[in-house]
């Protein structure tokens, strides 16, 4: 139950659950918490999804700096953290203040991550995310580059300039620059798996067995998670004060196999 990284305002824990995956690209982290997010949706259970720069505030000019590649390491991270701003007064914390599980994809641990290997001090960024919930519980699949980068080539047509690191001048070639920063984005996040106490889970393993580790890990924290169970979607999301696109009511039919895949 949340914690804070720093100083808060709003003081005291709340009744929420937060779980956040983190991962360099290609790690397959997304996958596992749409599973997850499946999974306690079909026990009916009230979920709140939350994503990596999908605040709408900034989204225009995020879009524009990366389109006419203006963004300085300074300016990019700073984006990010008005972004991440806005969806934890506007989305994270009243959803656990209302008892809700939240799934964060991607947390602060991208912004330490992505910025400290662009030069960006570390001191500093845990300082400007100081205002962030500790999460219940933290999840960083590992997986090796070589993996990371076949897997991103098999489902994409070209990586992105800021994607690969481009604009740090490590190499010309798009795809070795994205070799060298994720490797330097390897190098934080084991760094951090120390630091911050995130659970480490082997992503080269099948689909299937990580799943059954990341529900083994979540199961202890649901005892008090808000369910509609007895009651419409409507009734229980009004209840507990939840509103909005990214509230995600249970399935109102059975998952299919491949959804879940009896993990």
């Amino acid at each position: 139950m949340g914690e804070r990284f720093g100083q808060h305002p709003d003081d005291g824990e709340y009744p929420g659950t937060l779980i956040i995956v983190e991962g360099i690209d290609g790690s397959g982290k997304s996958t596992q918490i749409d599973l997850l997010q499946k999974w306690l949706n079909s026990r009916n259970l009230v979920t709140v999804f939350t994503e990596w720069n999908s605040s709408p505030i900034v989204r225009r000019t995020t879009k524009r700096g990366k389109t006419e590649e203006l963004l300085t390491p300074m300016s990019f991270s700073l984006i990010h953290a008005a972004d991440f701003a806005n969806r934890v007064h506007a989305q994270i914390l009243p959803a656990l203040r209302a008892g809700a599980t939240v799934l964060a994809d991607r947390y602060v641990y991208t912004a330490f991550a992505r910025d400290s290997a662009r030069g960006v001090n570390r001191d500093w960024l845990r300082r400007i995310y100081s205002f962030a919930v500790q999460p219940t519980l933290g999840l960083y699949f590992k997986v090796p580059l070589d993996v990371s980068i076949q897997r991103i080539n098999s489902g994409r047509e070209e990586l992105g300039f800021y994607e690969s690191g481009q604009d740090m001048g490590f190499s010309n070639d798009r795809e070795e620059s994205f070799r060298i920063f994720q490797g330097r984005l390897l190098d934080e996040y084991d760094a951090m798996t120390e630091e911050f106490g995130l659970t480490t889970i082997d992503a080269t393993q099948p689909i299937a067995v990580q799943q059954q580790q990341v529900r083994r890990y979540v199961e202890p924290l649901l005892e008090n998670a808000i369910s509609v169970r007895g009651q419409s979607v409507p009734e229980a999301l009004g209840k507990a004060g939840l509103t909005g696109r990214y509230i995600r009511p249970p399935m109102t039919r059975r998952p299919t196999e491949q959804e879940v895949a009896d993990l």
